[in-house]
């Protein structure tokens, strides 16, 4: 898994600020950014997180690009719906001979499981490279391709949605793969506006778990990578 920070708002947290303060000010949106100070930024932004207010966190937003990831990942992904994404495209992009798949570790640790992985994987892609050799188009022979295929998807967020997923997929109870892209999208951002997401990430960093009886029982613990 490869992810990259495109692109953000510059500045994040003074644009949400400053879209913030324009309710109560008498003066226009492009006065405001020039006029708050550090320490008045982190004032509205500590009262926008009290209060719930988090319309004004859609005024920024991230765009990254995700690469070396399953579509077993990128059907989940695609249900954060207040988002943007384009994924490369098996219709047009016609796969290459040698399989090129995300493994997962509960099959890679056994030779048995992995073997049979393994044999599914070269059957379907075998049986693909057929069909296309045969003329079947590309985006009929697909139809026999596996989750597992490794895709690219470049994603749009605005901080409101991102903290929602951040929540949601940094949870120890999220499926793996998409704990670790989040996992990595957070520490992407985290720089970036750190008043915002200094608390970003599964419910338990901030809080009780709110997965009720679902709750793994583990408290929030960041990863640190090598």
């Amino acid at each position: 898994m490869h992810v990259t920070l495109l692109y953000h708002t510059p500045d994040p947290q003074r644009a949400v600020a400053t879209a913030a303060r324009l309710c109560y000010a008498p003066i226009g949106a492009a006065e405001l950014m020039e006029s708050l100070d550090a320490a008045r930024i982190e004032s509205v932004l500590a009262t926008i997180m009290r209060s719930g207010h988090f319309s004004t966190l859609e005024h920024a937003s991230y765009t990254f690009a995700v690469d070396g990831v399953s579509r077993a990942l990128t059907h989940q992904l695609v249900r954060h719906r207040i988002a943007s994404f384009n994924q490369q495209s098996q219709r047009y992009v016609t796969l290459g001979d040698e399989p090129d798949v995300v493994l997962p570790s509960s099959i890679a640790g056994n030779p048995e499981t992995l073997s049979l992985f393994d044999t599914a994987i070269d059957c379907a892609y075998a049986t693909y490279a057929q069909l296309v050799e045969a003329g079947v188009p590309a985006e009929d022979a697909r139809y026999v391709l596996p989750n597992a295929c490794v895709t690219k998807i470049a994603i749009t967020m605005n901080i409101r949605e991102l903290l929602h997923f951040f929540e949601l997929r940094c949870c120890h109870r999220a499926q793996w793969e998409i704990q670790e892209l989040a996992s990595r999208m957070l520490e992407l951002v985290e720089p970036t506006a750190p008043f915002i997401f200094m608390d970003a990430g599964a419910a338990c960093r901030r809080g009780p778990c709110t997965e009720g009886k679902m709750s793994c029982g583990e408290p929030f613990e960041r990863v640190v990578r090598p």
